[in-house]
């Protein structure tokens, strides 16, 4: 498990910085191609005629492989569950540096009833949220189905994602411009299987999922108030569906408001915090410390590493602290039970590895809305 988890810095200013051109596509198709002459024009998809079905193929534990601009990860995974009856949200929580969401919803926007997205996180004191439109929806027949969505202000000139699902497999692109400054380019490419779909179906099953209806707050039939929306330096006027804010401390229920994202954390449905206190004991003093949340515990009653191969592809959030942190707050975490392992990572691998100091996997319930408290005092079992 080597180099597995330290993805978060180049992965959450997706759609915000440069990338290299070419970079490899690992979706298996040869459909996928950047816009020779990108558009500002966004013309929504109307899901009363096609592409409401994105809802119930977006949902599930994706688990794959991963590439941003040029550095490669060979495991990575995003959990997307329903928080409502037409909202569906996943998260990367990267740990030291700070997160990266997308949510998918139904919304009406430029007089159609479609699905929208929100993008965005917190890096370093930054916050910002990008909003996307889905503008294509084609049948590739052998090569599944295939949904693209664009900023929802400055089309695919600016920035896009594209999807494409066949069987039980997902492909996810993602292209940016550093926000108009030159045409886009790919950013990132994921492609992963669906797994452990029971915890999606319980959230479906808890929420009526999936419906064509819109939650209070995300109705844009009106657009966005461009009073609020980034505009770059020396611009008049914005070019992209982004809010933005920053302050020196990553704190989101401070930044979020800041920004004037029309969507906050604190508006979401259903969706918790867990805040895990550690105490490091001398041995672990300086190391840097992986904290997984998982569906199967990663340990045994005794604190060595499982000998099941599979536990480790039910990692649903995996971050690492670099700056001898000793607490860690989990944001917008879906309810239900996890096991929450803390890991001193005494070779610097990125995963867990032989001569890693280790907690004993333990078992926490979140309930809807809930915000949880979890001490961890017992990172001591040398494997």
């Amino acid at each position: 498990m080597k180099k597995r988890y330290s993805l978060l810095g180049t992965l959450a200013v997706l759609f915000l910085i440069g990338c290299e051109d070419n970079v490899r596509d690992i979706t298996g198709g040869n459909n996928s191609q950047v816009p020779t002459n990108p558009t500002a024009e966004v013309n929504p998809v109307d899901i009363n005629n096609d592409g409401f079905d994105f809802m119930e193929k977006m949902q599930g534990h994706w688990v794959g492989n991963n590439k941003v601009i040029a550095d490669e990860y060979d495991w990575f995974g995003w959990d997307y569950r329903a928080i409502s009856p037409s909202h569906i949200h996943g998260i990367h929580e990267g740990g030291t540096l700070g997160n990266l969401f997308t949510s998918f919803f139904v919304t009406n926007y430029k007089g159609q009833r479609t699905i929208m997205a929100r993008n965005g996180g917190l890096l370093n004191g930054i916050y910002r949220t990008s909003y996307f439109v889905m503008d294509k929806v084609e049948n590739r027949n052998s090569e599944g189905k295939y949904y693209r969505l664009v900023d929802a202000v400055g089309g695919d000139a600016i920035m896009y994602m594209e999807l494409r699902f066949k069987n039980d497999s997902l492909y996810f692109n993602s292209y940016t411009s550093n926000l108009g400054n030159r045409l886009p380019t790919r950013h990132m490419t994921f492609k992963g299987k669906k797994m452990h779909f029971e915890l999606a179906q319980e959230a479906a099953n808890a929420t009526n999922y999936p419906q064509n209806t819109i939650d209070t707050g995300l109705d844009f039939k009106d657009g966005f108030n461009t009073e609020y929306l980034y505009v770059d330096q020396g611009e008049d006027a914005p070019k992209s569906a982004t809010f933005l804010a920053s302050q020196t401390s990553n704190d989101v229920y401070e930044l979020a408001p800041q920004s004037g994202d029309p969507y906050i954390i604190s508006d979401h449905p259903r969706l918790g915090t867990l805040t895990v206190n550690i105490n490091r004991n001398n041995t672990i003093s300086n190391d840097n410390l992986l904290v997984y949340l998982s569906k199967d515990p990663l340990t045994d009653s005794d604190g060595y590493f499982t000998q099941t191969p599979g536990a480790y592809d039910t990692l649903l959030h995996f971050p690492s602290l670099e700056n001898n942190e000793d607490t860690f707050l989990f944001t917008y975490l879906h309810p239900g039970t996890y096991y929450l392992t803390v890991i001193a990572d005494k070779n610097n691998d990125g995963g867990p590895s032989e001569g890693d100091i280790v907690s004993v996997s333990k078992e926490i319930i979140i309930a809807p809305l809930e915000n949880k408290t979890e001490n961890i005092t017992n990172i001591d079992v040398q494997n």
